[in-house]
């Protein structure tokens, strides 16, 4: 779900190609979901191999994390550990939403509405444990460094970009913000058009910079007012938030009472399921650790043409064109990095 900061925060639109040089962590549930629910065959079957086994997601962290790489990026992965105990509610809801999702999909493509199936089908996406674990695999392989985080993916992923560690985070929720993420990037990992659901309509996918100090300037607010008024409208730990508030009048409401309990006191008959204190340390004081290595590497050309085209049945012909693509990139950076190390040196 995300908390929808949507109509508050001010976004900046950039070309991929000014991320050149730059280093990126990457949410990568956010990202495996994106390539699953979108890399599908027209009646919303997902890329299978031979075994059944889906290879949607391996499709999508190949050849989207190779376009990145070329460009001169460097990315990391950065995957959930445990969820936290009050994520259980958002995740029935999941569950539930991914069940209706699979009965309306089989009954549209038992009736013929190919199209509708297919929409659907993308709303069904789950991510089982063998895939996350050929992910892992496959950017190791790759020299792509991944992060195990032990909590929320997000929020390691921000703490990587507060430390400088890596200059950017990459998610499409607004999450990274409330975890105190200084440079947000969204539609990192997806590319070039999209067809909005049920319209013959497409529209274009371009990647987008958000910045935690001009959002805070822009609104008039702090972090942790920022934090408050994502719980009043709803987190992943407290998905309903209070019934009828929206992300403008959170925004009034935070402004005019100062804090979250104060506004509490002025809405009748508003409480939630838990203490929002408890959502606040979330927000404010994650889980993170600082037991990983940043190191990219050449690309193991021959263990990921064994994975990807012996084991899981993709075109040896393509992968290595993607691999040279990444070994281009590398290179690329490589002489960037050089270049300005002398500059700064003379």
């Amino acid at each position: 779900m995300g908390v929808n900061l949507r109509d508050l925060v001010p976004k900046k639109q950039i070309a991929l190609s000014d991320l050149s040089g730059r280093s990126i962590a990457i949410d990568a549930y956010n990202a495996l979901y994106q390539f699953l629910a979108i890399i599908r065959q027209p009646d919303g079957t997902p890329l299978k191999d031979r075994t059944g086994k889906v290879t949607s997601h391996l499709s999508g962290l190949l050849y989207r994390t190779a376009n990145l790489v070329e460009m001169g990026m460097r990315v990391v992965y950065v995957f959930d550990g445990v969820p936290p105990t009050l994520k259980e509610v958002e995740i029935r809801r999941r569950v539930k939403v991914k069940k209706e999702a699979i009965m309306k999909y089989e009954k549209a493509l038992q009736e013929g509405r190919i199209e509708e199936a297919r929409t659907y089908a993308q709303a069904t996406s789950r991510l089982k444990d063998y895939m996350e674990q050929d992910s892992k695999r496959l950017l190791t392989l790759m020299g792509v460094p991944w992060i195990q985080a032990p909590s929320e993916g997000e929020a390691q992923a921000a703490y990587l970009t507060k430390k400088g560690d890596t200059n950017y985070c990459a998610s499409q929720d607004y999450d990274s913000l409330l975890f105190g993420a200084p440079l947000l990037i969204r539609n990192l990992t997806m590319s070039g058009r999209r067809k909005l659901p049920g319209k013959q309509v497409y529209i274009d996918v371009i990647p987008e910079i958000v910045e935690l100090n001009q959002v805070l300037e822009k609104l008039g607010i702090t972090q942790e007012q920022l934090v408050d008024i994502g719980i009043l409208i709803g987190t992943d730990f407290n998905p309903e938030g209070i019934r009828g508030i929206g992300p403008k009048t959170a925004l009034n409401l935070i402004k005019q009472h100062n804090s979250l309990e104060n506004t509490m006191s002025h809405i009748k008959a508003a409480k939630f399921p838990v203490e929002p204190q408890r959502i606040r340390e979330i927000f404010l004081n994650p889980k993170i650790t600082d037991n990983y290595q940043l190191k990219w590497k050449e690309p193991d050309i021959e263990g990921v043409i064994d994975f990807l085209c012996r084991e899981r049945d993709f075109s040896e012909d393509r992968v290595h064109k993607a691999l040279e693509k990444m070994t281009t990139g590398i290179k690329m950076a490589k002489g960037k990095v050089t270049l300005e190390a002398f500059f700064q040196n003379n």
